[in-house]
């Protein structure tokens, strides 16, 4: 089925002539010499954002004499899938560029509705980089991706890139990030993310992200919900969107768990949370915030349930039949030795609050300090903005 026949088919309507091209086959690329790299140049924040936007809107080579809509699905952070108050202010930046300079395009809210009458669509990623391409190296940039999208034929057919310097802009998470209990990047984001980087003009958008794009409108209308703490509608939106099958994503749980925490709802909290463990189980993708005090193993004093937590990850691990890796992940911080070791002794406290609730827990899992190894942010700020990368992860290994 083509890029165009999915999203019809999700959309209810009926599908006519299908769109050729929009299959993902790839032809063998011809062999070339390898051109000289150029040197990458990052900007100042502003100046970054405005080059990507008027790139990619100069090279979508949109008529004058016609009239385009487009929608924008909320920019992310390129690596862990997240909206933080600096891809919010890109995109505000982006749709004020365009109403002043492409009268021909009118901008509209992204919703059902607005997805329904296939319109152009953007999506983009505010990614930490390292300028030297060293994967384990300091993230001294960011990289700007931006590409705009037609619906109608399910391909790309603008792109815009800038990268621009570490500072000018806010890279906090919004609240709806911050609060969440666990991490995952759903198969519908990871396809967000891959439509926009690694992708030229004419290529088709990802199939994971546009099977998803009637979910994604739904989603983004509810966490804008939760954003302004209407928590009853965001509550309801989430539900809604879980009657479409694109709907089955740990954020949508997430979501729903985090209203219901609102609402003072515990039960109900407490059975999203345990779906959202019995799916990261699943896939090995079981990531869990806790805050743990500055340098320490112990968690901070907060308002969340902990405990609660800690009981349905043993009561979930224990229908497995594999045990389970609790591995420790920190900030990068000034010392790697150090990073490994404080991320391997939290990893051991969790897993004795497990046992200690699961005795069998501690029989059947191990404990793992991966220090700064793998994380997912990397920048080392050391405050909101990079608070993922003292996660625990729950990874099912071998007896």
């Amino acid at each position: 089925m083509s890029c165009k026949s999915r999203l019809l088919a999700g959309l209810g309507l009926s599908v006519g002539l299908l769109v050729a091209g929009c299959s993902t086959t790839e032809e063998k690329p011809m062999v070339v010499a390898a051109a000289p790299v150029p040197a990458l140049v990052a900007l100042p924040y502003d100046q970054a954002v405005r080059k990507a936007a008027q790139d990619l809107l100069a090279n979508a080579n949109l008529a004058k004499d016609q009239r385009y809509t487009m929608i924008v699905d909320p920019l992310v952070d390129g690596n862990s899938g997240m909206q933080t108050e600096a891809t919010a202010a890109m995109e505000q930046s982006v749709v004020q560029l365009v109403k002043a300079d492409y009268q021909q395009v009118d901008v509209k809210r992204f919703s059902s509705e607005s997805v329904s009458a296939l319109p152009l669509l953007m999506v983009g990623t505010f990614t930490p980089i390292n300028l030297q391409g060293k994967a384990d190296g300091e993230r001294d940039a960011y990289r700007i991706c931006f590409a705009l999208a037609d619906l109608k034929t399910g391909k790309i057919i603008s792109k815009g890139l800038a990268r621009s310097l570490p500072d000018g802009f806010d890279p906090t998470p919004l609240a709806f990030f911050r609060e969440m209990p666990v991490w995952s990047k759903d198969a519908a984001v990871d396809g967000y993310v891959k439509t926009c980087q690694g992708t030229k003009a004419g290529d088709p958008i990802n199939p994971a992200y546009i099977d998803s794009v009637l979910a994604a409108s739904t989603i983004s209308e509810a966490l804008a919900a939760y954003q302004a703490k209407r928590y009853k509608d965001s509550l309801a939106l989430y539900e809604a969107v879980l009657k479409n099958p694109a709907g089955n994503q740990a954020r949508v749980y997430i979501g729903i768990y985090l209203n219901n925490q609102k609402l003072g709802r515990k039960q109900a909290a407490m059975q999203a949370f345990g779906r959202l463990v019995e799916m990261g189980l699943a896939t090995d993708r079981l990531a869990v915030q806790f805050n743990f005090k500055p340098g320490a193993t112990a968690f901070t004093q907060d308002q969340q349930p902990y405990a609660q937590w800690l009981t349905e990850i043993a009561k979930q691990s224990q229908r497995q039949t594999a045990c389970i890796e609790v591995a420790g992940h920190t900030r990068r911080g000034t010392s790697e030795q150090m990073d490994e070791r404080l991320s391997l002794q939290r990893a051991e406290f969790v897993r004795q609050k497990i046992g200690s609730v699961s005795p069998g827990f501690a029989k059947r899992s191990v404990a793992k300090g991966y220090g700064s190894q793998r994380a997912v942010v990397g920048t080392g700020k050391g405050n909101d903005s990079d608070a993922l990368d003292q996660r625990i992860e729950f990874k099912k290994v071998s007896c």
